[in-house]
């Protein structure tokens, strides 16, 4: 055989250890969740590539069959061709050669590619495989037979690769690490992954601050209640919420009051009948039931039945749609930056929203408000005034009542506000 044909013959095997590198680090790189949302879309190689990913056992035997069995024969001509062209003494310089081409040629370019190109790559390859696994079946299974023993040894073995999903903290940091999806849609997936993990506690409207119509006031009284409220649902009780009577859908009663007709009978008449969940009901669960059921509103109750406060399908909304950002005095529904970078925060509002929106780390195994952390730290109600550290956070509280603290001050630390200046 000619010399050229020998340099010929290494060059090529080199580029078939090069593919099979390539093509591993590729079909592992894609996943199979890529695959499959390719496949129903009707992307034929996606479905070859997932059919070779179905036992990845099978496709790491004969990838690495292959590598070995071209580096064998790639070192034996080397050695060869050393031999023909300056005889023993140049047989360890053209090993390391070779070693030095395959180490560079052969692993670490084509497996960066396959990492950067990962897609194209394997989808090129996945129907060359298939026909290599074919031919070469007897000889995969008879490697994956002894594999697979040493691993059952261990306990490891598994007929076919078996995922246990993803969790909701790596659904978490692909949406986080994902490059293409614009700020403000990747605050909203955020925002409904933490719907698995809140509860309705940490959004509802507390029972003390329910905006309810009582049958017990006067006439005027309703009727301007019902023309000036901001709620298309109120609750309608008699003399307490407690004595929950239904649920007012305001729709269905301004044109009965624009022509007049209002009195206490047409109210229990049109009150429909209230939905209640649980407190400790995931807001996950809370949406399911608010679609299956077609209700936009419902009143939390504890184990006792007694209500707790009131839950909104646009309480839910919220907590996907909303964020925090900008400068300067700006209202942020009910928290408000000032000029200075500092928070007026409401009392009842939640942990877990100020974490969400803000990027904070308040706990929330314990209390859910920041009224009842602020309590929970001092064990006492403060006075207006009162400056603290709550979790790592300067505070001042501005505004007390007789149920607790109803505005706190987030202040800036010092050492951002000397960043910023």
């Amino acid at each position: 055989m000619p010399t050229w044909a020998y340099f010929a013959i290494i060059i090529v095997l080199v580029l078939i250890a090069a593919f099979f590198s390539g093509s591993e680090i590729a079909l592992m790189r894609v996943g199979n969740y890529r695959l499959r949302h390719l496949s129903r879309l009707g992307h034929r190689r996606a479905r070859i590539a997932m059919k070779l990913l179905e036992r990845p056992d099978r496709l790491l035997s004969l990838i690495t069959v292959g590598i070995n069995c071209v580096n064998l024969v790639a070192s034996s001509l080397t050695t060869l061709l050393a031999l023909r062209l300056g005889g023993e003494r140049t047989v360890a310089i053209a090993t390391g050669i070779l070693t030095l081409v395959v180490l560079i040629i052969g692993e670490m370019v084509p497996k960066t590619l396959g990492v950067l190109k990962s897609e194209p790559i394997a989808f090129g390859a996945s129907p060359i495989l298939t026909v290599l696994l074919w031919l070469l079946y007897p000889v995969v299974w008879a490697l994956n037979l002894c594999a697979n023993g040493i691993l059952r040894l261990f306990g490891l073995y598994r007929g076919t690769n078996e995922e246990s999903g993803v969790t909701l903290d790596e659904l978490r940091a692909m949406v986080l690490e994902s490059g293409s999806l614009r700020v403000r849609r990747r605050h909203m997936l955020l925002g409904a992954l933490e719907l698995e993990e809140a509860t309705v506690e940490d959004i509802m409207i507390p029972r003390g601050r329910i905006e309810g119509v009582d049958l017990s006031s006067s006439r005027a009284t309703i009727l301007e209640q019902l023309q000036s409220s901001h709620y298309t649902h109120l609750p309608l009780y008699d003399e307490d919420i407690g004595n929950l009577i239904g649920m007012l859908h305001l729709p269905d009663l301004l044109p009965r009051l624009a022509d007049g007709q209002f009195d206490e009978s047409l109210l229990r008449n049109l009150a429909r009948e209230a939905h209640f969940i649980p407190e400790s009901t995931s807001l996950a669960r809370v949406l399911v039931n608010f679609q299956s059921e077609q209700a936009d509103c419902a009143l939390v109750v504890d184990e006792y039945g007694d209500i707790l406060g009131l839950i909104t399908l646009e309480d839910m909304l919220s907590v996907i749609a909303g964020g925090l950002s900008g400068s300067g005095a700006q209202n942020l529904g009910e928290i408000v930056r000032e000029s200075d970078g500092s928070l007026l925060v409401p009392g009842h509002t939640g942990l877990r929203t100020l974490n969400r929106r803000l990027g904070w780390k308040l706990p929330t195994n314990g209390p859910r408000t920041v009224n009842g952390l602020v309590l929970e730290q001092l064990q006492s109600l403060p006075r207006d005034g009162t400056r603290l550290t709550l979790a790592g956070h300067p505070i001042q509280i501005i505004e007390t009542n007789s149920s607790g603290v109803a505005l706190i001050r987030f202040e800036t630390p010092q050492e951002e506000t000397k960043h910023r200046e």
